[in-house]
């Protein structure tokens, strides 16, 4: 793959992240703000002290909320087009829709659901302001864990689809990931910072938003890519009809 092509998938996939992250922001905005709306009413009614606000929360939810949505979205979909341009033709005979399709999958499943079951989202306030780093690190960590093994799973796959045939070998590779996943899940700490008395119905809705969110980002973005790298990759060729038409007589 030349550089122009790489060129061209890598702005496609920004612009597709771009679009997917407005039908995040949607989810984002309808699903997730009114638990965030909630729980800070838990919070403030439970506060001894009244903190003054540095950003207006009129502001967060509009204007925050989408910057931190787009930006997300573009820069992700950057970084997975130029995984994209390593993958196409690697990971099997697959053409440009399917793979993109399944890197946004495997991008879902390794950047967000194998920490989220580990290390959920928590609304505001859950969680305690001493622990902000330690949670944070274990989070990415479990990230980083996640990238690394499902990289892992496709080499052994492959490696191994010669001698146990395609089925067995990613049998094998998924089993490995899982299990490798799960010894993570068993040593890594546990983090639970859950008020007693803050209402369970309130975090289910809201940890259920946020993967709301990313299923949409994700899913969006490998169909929007897909079609676009479909359209960069194979282009249709122009029909006999077309070609007269556009022909110039002499």
């Amino acid at each position: 793959m030349n550089s122009a092509t790489v060129r061209n998938l890598l702005v496609r996939g920004m612009l597709a992240g771009l679009a997917a992250g407005v039908l995040a922001l949607v989810v984002a905005y309808f699903l997730g703000e009114p638990n965030v709306d909630s729980a800070i009413g838990f919070e403030e009614s439970h506060a001894h002290e009244h903190e003054v606000e540095l950003v207006s929360r009129s502001l967060q939810s509009t204007a925050g909320l989408a910057t931190g949505v787009l930006v997300y979205g573009v820069a992700f979909g950057g970084i997975a087009a130029l995984a994209y341009c390593f993958a196409l033709g690697r990971v099997g005979r697959f053409g440009p829709r399917a793979t993109a399709l399944l890197l946004s999958g495997a991008a879902l499943l390794a950047v967000y659901v194998v920490p989220f079951l580990k290390y959920p989202a928590n609304p505001p306030a859950v969680g305690d302001h001493d622990t902000i780093a330690k949670r944070t690190t274990l989070f990415f960590l479990m990230m980083l864990l996640g990238v690394l093994l499902a990289i892992a799973a496709v080499i052994a796959g492959k490696r191994l689809a010669p001698r146990l045939g395609t089925w067995y070998a990613t049998v094998v590779a998924v089993l490995g990931f899982v299990t490798l996943i799960g010894l993570a899940y068993a040593f890594l700490p546990a983090v639970n910072e859950v008020p007693a008395d803050f209402p369970a119905t309130l975090l289910w809705r809201f940890r259920l938003s946020t993967l709301a969110l990313q299923i949409t980002l994700w899913t969006a973005f490998g169909l929007l890519f897909g079609e676009l790298a479909e359209r960069l990759l194979n282009p249709r060729p122009v029909k006999a009809s077309a070609r007269a038409a556009m022909t110039v007589p002499q």
